[in-house]
């Protein structure tokens, strides 16, 4: 398990490359559910998502060999665009290897801040190619399996502790699972009655479906949200999650892009689904705990191209 001063650890060593992204209340979703809502807004973070912490926690762990010889990363976007970025402001050459069905935006991104984009007709094929330039020398940097990623990422539960006002529930999206247990270690250390609720999509479950196996076991991937599909998540998130987490509730892909339109016009936030699912999750929470709660929501990241917005809006039909 991620103690709190790993975490701690974490952010001083990331201080001064990444932000300290604001934590706000927002009226406008306080009026949408009903509640208090405070935001922590990791959509303003360096690179548009969380992602840059953890990368940059790992990359600033590595030896000089290590940092000479390069990394290598799979990811469906923001672990890429974060690692890219990261890699390149830290002088470190990377390679990202990515799903065809990444969004193009992500691809060109990683590519125009200098890694090598690798090109893979899935995750589990991304996956494989990652490993195996892991073994030519390259070190692995792994979107959630590694405890630097996750202490890095934890770093966002630090700060929101530290931020917000009073809270009962907190929701955080889960891919991997890095951020929820990043997130979840530090928040139970700091605010220990909080309640921390996991969100997936329908066909990007790997959280739920460990939970209810006893363990990480093999998902298929079909939600349209690729910053959350992850084809199985780590022993490492998985025994955070089992220990520290609530619940994970898991929306369609439909109420995800709803969530993000919400979350324009409510809360004036621009965000990808991975954080828009978020708000559908919310209100099954309220309708559990009551009106009573102080939510707050992690606001994973804000990657997404007006075009795949305004497609996945005609598709399901949404106004």
């Amino acid at each position: 398990m991620i103690g709190i001063s790993r975490i701690e650890a974490a952010a001083e060593r990331i201080a001064g490359h990444v932000v300290r992204t604001p934590t706000v209340p927002s009226p406008g979703l306080a009026a949408l559910l009903g509640v208090p809502v405070a935001a922590k807004l990791e959509l303003l973070q360096r690179t548009g998502s969380f992602k840059a912490r953890g990368a940059t926690a790992k990359l600033l762990s590595l030896g000089e060999a290590e940092r000479a010889a390069g990394v290598v990363a799979v990811s469906g976007g923001n672990h890429g665009i974060a690692l890219a970025v990261m890699a390149a402001a830290l002088h470190v050459k990377a390679t990202v290897v990515m799903p065809r069905s990444a969004a193009a935006r992500s691809v060109r991104i990683a590519g125009e801040a200098g890694a090598s984009v690798r090109l893979t007709d899935g995750m589990d094929e991304a996956f494989a190619l990652a490993a195996r330039l892991g073994e030519e020398g390259l070190t692995v940097v792994h979107p959630f399996d590694d405890p630097e990623v996750v202490a890095g990422q934890g770093t966002v539960g630090l700060e929101f502790a530290d931020d917000a006002e009073e809270l009962t529930d907190v929701l955080v999206s889960i891919g991997g699972g890095g951020l929820i247990a990043g997130v979840a270690a530090a928040l139970r250390a700091r605010r220990p009655g909080v309640r921390i609720w996991g969100v997936e999509t329908e066909g990007a479950e790997a959280m739920s479906r460990a939970l209810a196996a006893g363990g990480p076991v093999p998902v298929p991937l079909s939600s349209l949200v690729t910053t959350l599909s992850a084809p199985s998540v780590s022993r490492l998130t998985y025994e955070h999650a089992a220990a520290l987490v609530t619940e994970v509730l898991v929306v369609p892909d439909r109420e995800a892009v709803r969530g993000s339109l919400e979350l324009a016009e409510h809360a004036k936030l621009w965000t990808e689904p991975a954080a828009g699912c978020l708000l559908p999750a919310a209100r099954r929470v309220l309708e559990r705990v009551g009106d009573g709660a102080r939510l707050g929501l992690v606001v994973c990241g804000g990657n997404a191209a007006t075009a795949d917005m305004a497609e996945w809006t005609a598709r399901f039909g949404l106004q």
